[in-house]
């Protein structure tokens, strides 16, 4: 302490008494600083738990709980070197590459008598970007009859003055890698490609219409494959406009539509894929029924029709009169019946976080566990009593979570009674905290589609597969921000749809892109990809 080092001049201070008291007075204000920086500590300490219970209560992460690196640390059963053990043996890393090239590297001075003892391999990875530009020469020739004959150009240079690669490399950079086209037009220009931003721009968003093409087969054959789809929505702005992009899929594919709409009445036309038919049914009235339209409405449906498409449904509707809520659920029930006619949608669980768009009566609609728990993670609690009565709910929840995980793996008739008991016990149960008691109740009202796992047990308990999907659109639309164009907004739900889809077949999308552009078709078509894996998953 800096007291004990003080120096009191005794010329100065002839007073003994004196200067024991102000060394007193010191020690005292030095014991009251060192309280002080206690209690800041202890505030600063409080201020981040504070943080974090405001994280928790608002759905979000806190802070990561990082454990310090054991790699240094000695370990009594690994050998003398105290060395900790790897995970997977080390493999070679050039074994499974591709050799272009041999080269045999001889020593600068071999002595006389010296045996060869063969080679020791050194493999060099390198890449090649050469810039090749190909003059086409067509021949043209002027016939008798005065017509005139020109040599055709390759399928897959014919409309384009840029090669396949290049633009299989340009979609990718754009598409996989998220690169702007800023970046992009640099990059290009740099290697030597005289391209103007302009049509850099109709690379990207342009002349897509084989790839639009196997987008709507593959949500066609993944509808008709696929025991249940996983299906969300996020915002997509349009023409400095609000709007919405819908997800689609599953773990055999993936597909996004941007619209203006995110209506129950978009998501069914949207599964409708390539039909444009409107069926009016015994299908289509039992809808109207289950949405309770009035008796004089429904009575103008009872005649079964079949309209080709959307404009003659809607004409019809015109002529009804019928006011706007009693045209939206003839509009969905004829839709529904359309997909149970074409689609067979009837047996198909629909797995959302419970947004109303995607409820669908007379279709099996299964919710997100997630979600469901987030409904009592939200919950603001202020007593103690409060806050320890959601904690252990929260954790009742997750541990019937966890068993449902284990009754997927293992289907059992009787431990399919014990979980629908528990799920009573836990969202029926009150507790000393009301809002939490509302909370449940709004849950246990969901029982049919949150325990529809124990009737179909391989449909999954979540919605992470949407949330993961999605957010590759998220991450282009935070970079591109709103599209200008049909076409550019077109362009990116295709194949940011068909990038998805591609990575869960186990296929590389710059070769699929190059495969499609060059017109090799080596890779087959995506929906016949799709049904085969959904054929080895049996």
């Amino acid at each position: 302490m800096f007291l004990k080092n003080f120096l009191i001049d005794s010329e100065q201070i002839t007073d003994i008494s004196l200067a024991r008291r102000i060394i007193e007075s010191q020690e005292a204000q030095l014991n009251q600083l060192e309280k002080l920086e206690a209690r800041v500590l202890l505030q600063a300490e409080q201020i981040v738990q504070l943080k974090e219970e405001i994280l928790r209560l608002k759905g979000e992460k806190g802070r990561p709980d990082i454990k310090p690196s054991t790699l240094n640390k000695s370990r009594p059963d690994v050998g003398s070197d105290n060395q900790r053990p790897r995970g997977k043996p080390k493999r070679k890393k050039t074994s499974l590459l591709k050799i272009h090239e041999e080269k045999v590297v001889e020593p600068p001075h071999v002595p006389v008598g010296s045996r060869f003892k063969g080679y020791q391999d050194w493999v060099v990875q390198e890449l090649e970007i050469n810039l090749k530009n190909t003059c086409y020469k067509r021949a043209r020739y002027l016939t008798p009859d005065g017509r005139l004959l020109i040599g055709e150009l390759p399928p897959e240079v014919s409309g384009s003055h840029f090669g396949a690669e290049l633009r299989s490399y340009i979609l990718s950079q754009y598409y996989q890698q998220h690169v702007t086209q800023n970046l992009i037009l640099r990059n290009v220009r740099e290697l030597g490609i005289e391209i103007s931003s302009g049509e850099l721009n109709e690379i990207i968003t342009g002349d897509k219409h084989v790839f639009h093409t196997e987008k709507e087969e593959v949500l066609k054959v993944g509808l008709q494959i696929s025991s249940h789809i996983n299906v969300d929505d996020t915002g997509a702005r349009h023409q400095g406009r609000n709007g919405y992009c819908t997800h689609i899929g599953n773990e055999f594919f993936t597909y996004f539509s941007s619209t203006e709409s995110k209506s129950r009445v978009n998501f069914l036309k949207l599964l409708r894929a390539d039909t444009a038919e409107c069926v009016l049914d015994d299908v289509a009235r039992e809808y109207m029924k289950r949405q309770r339209m009035p008796n004089e409405q429904l009575k103008l449906f009872m005649q079964d029709r079949t309209f080709p498409d959307d404009a003659s449904w809607d004409q019809y509707l015109a002529e009804l009169g019928l006011k706007e809520r009693c045209r939206r659920i003839a509009t969905e029930g004829v839709l529904v019946a359309t997909l149970v006619v074409h689609n067979s949608m009837d047996k198909l669980v629909i797995v959302s976080d419970d947004a109303g768009q995607f409820n669908v009566a007379g279709f099996l609609n299964a919710l997100c566990w997630v979600h469901a728990e987030r409904t009592i993670n939200k919950i603001n609690s202020y007593a103690d009593k409060d806050h320890q009565a959601v904690d252990l709910v929260r954790k009742q929840i997750w541990e019937f979570y966890q068993e449902l995980k284990s009754y997927k793996a293992n289907p059992d008739a009787m431990m399919k009674d014990v979980l629908v008991r528990r799920f009573d016990k836990i969202f029926s149960q009150k507790t000393c905290f009301q809002t939490l008691n509302l909370a449940l109740q709004r849950l246990y009202a969901n029982k049919e589609e949150l325990l529809l796992v124990l009737k179909r047990p391989e449909i999954p308990l979540h919605n992470n597969l949407s949330e993961n999907d999605i957010r590759d659109y998220v991450k282009r639309r935070k970079i591109s921000s709103t599209t200008r164009s049909d076409s550019g907004r077109n362009a990116r739900d295709t194949m940011l749809s068909l990038k998805k889809t591609c990575q869960k077949l186990g296929i590389s999308f710059r070769e699929y892109i190059f495969d499609r552009i060059s017109m090799k078709n080596l890779i087959p078509p995506l929906p016949t990809l799709i049904m085969s894996a959904a054929t080895a998953k049996l």
